[in-house]
């Protein structure tokens, strides 16, 4: 007694719904199944609408399905299974069926098929079809898991440049008023008051303007990709173009010169693709050192993707902080020795990203800084239809 109620115990329970039209099939099918450790409960039908009627009262672990019957064709089945957006695994069960056609019934959706005078491998199918769901449920769940917290992560980044967007966009009043007024305190009162009192005005009024500075970079920061503007082919060239001009006074000061080779056109948005160049181009001047700064833009087909490479032979920076560059107000040096907040390259890194691409810097302390970012190509690049080139390195002329 004890050995039958162990035996009981370490079954599985299994419910199946069973397509047969022949009684002492069916027999025999549940009679193997139990004789392989199942603990067998079936329905059995034999037309379209008891399968649909049945999957709608019943969850069933598994379909095994005659492929012949004289209204219905077994492979019908999947189709129900499906319409009901079921994953429920389906064995077909024949008394022939001939390879070709077995194999079609497995590109269509069949679990496995076992022939009528080889019950023996049922138990095994059915084991087999049984881990398989198993394991499709869980990689599911794992997909479904995944997808909740992207979209989890991306509400939360929406909610913080929002709230970005609205903190720097109204703080900016009230610091207006506070840095204009502090201003003028220091304006009427500098000199008339004792030594101590012109200190301390002066570190407002510098704290007043370095605070509205910084807020205008977090307002610029969060701006990026807030217009929403379709992305569409756009030529290199003229975003350089528009960013040496915005530069202009900065590189007549400096002494820069900016060479390039023809550039090409991306898939992108030209007023982003002005900002990354200006920033970039910009940030190659503050950082520059020596006499003859130079600074030297290229780009090369890498598949469906335009690598494009910004070098200049300035102060370089060490392999451990080219990660923290781009991370937004982090700072390598006091504002003493080069001026800005550390948004800059936050802000390449975000336009880069948001048009699919990546940004990383490849440089050595003293030897200068090469900073590399990918943007895809024009989609009749990508098609073929466009004008195809490796490189726009070489010809380089004076900008």
């Amino acid at each position: 007694m004890a050995s039958n109620a162990s035996e009981n115990a370490a079954r599985i329970k299994l419910r199946i719904l069973l397509i047969e039209d022949n009684p002492s099939d069916a027999e025999l099918e549940i009679a193997e199944l139990h004789r392989g450790g199942f603990d067998v409960l079936s329905d059995i039908v034999q037309t379209r609408e008891e399968i649909g009627t049945c999957l709608d009262r019943n969850a069933y672990d598994l379909v095994l399905a005659d492929y012949n019957l004289p209204h219905f064709r077994g492979m019908e089945a999947v189709d129900v299974i499906r319409e009901k957006d079921l994953s429920t695994p389906l064995i077909l069960v024949s008394g022939a069926l001939k390879s070709v056609t077995a194999v079609e019934c497995l590109k269509q959706g069949a679990t496995d098929y076992v022939l009528k005078d080889n019950l023996t491998r049922l138990s095994l199918c059915v084991r087999r079809a049984l881990e398989e769901t198993r394991l499709k449920q869980e990689r599911k769940r794992a997909q479904d898991e995944l997808a909740n917290k992207v979209e989890e992560l991306a509400r939360s980044n929406r909610d913080l440049e929002q709230f970005a967007y609205v903190s720097s966009h109204d703080l900016q009043e009230p610091l207006r008023m506070v840095s204009a007024y502090t201003q003028l305190l220091s304006e009427r009162y500098r000199g008339k008051l004792d030594e101590n009192a012109d200190k301390y005005i002066g570190y407002a009024v510098e704290g007043a303007q370095r605070m509205q500075t910084l807020i205008e970079d977090l307002l610029a920061f969060s701006r990026v990709g807030r217009n929403g503007v379709e992305h569409k082919a756009t030529d290199c060239n003229a975003a350089v173009d528009a960013a040496l001009k915005n530069l202009a006074v900065a590189i007549q000061e400096s002494g820069v010169i900016v060479t390039r080779g023809k550039l090409p056109s991306v898939h992108a948005d030209h007023f982003q693709l002005v900002q990354l160049f200006q920033n970039l181009i910009g940030n190659a001047i503050k950082f520059r050192k020596g006499d003859a700064p130079a600074i030297k833009i290229a780009a090369e087909r890498v598949n469906d993707e335009w690598q494009i490479a910004v070098k200049d032979n300035g102060i370089g920076i060490s392999p451990e902080y080219q990660e923290q560059i781009f991370v937004i107000f982090q700072r390598l040096h006091t504002r003493d020795e080069y001026s800005g907040n550390g948004v800059g390259l936050a802000i390449c890194k975000k336009i880069v990203e948001q048009h699919g691409g990546r940004i990383w810097i490849e440089s050595r302390p003293g030897s200068g800084s090469t900073f590399l970012f990918t943007l895809p190509a024009t989609i009749a690049d990508r098609t073929g239809n466009g004008h195809p080139h490796e490189t726009y390195a070489a010809n380089l002329v004076s900008g």
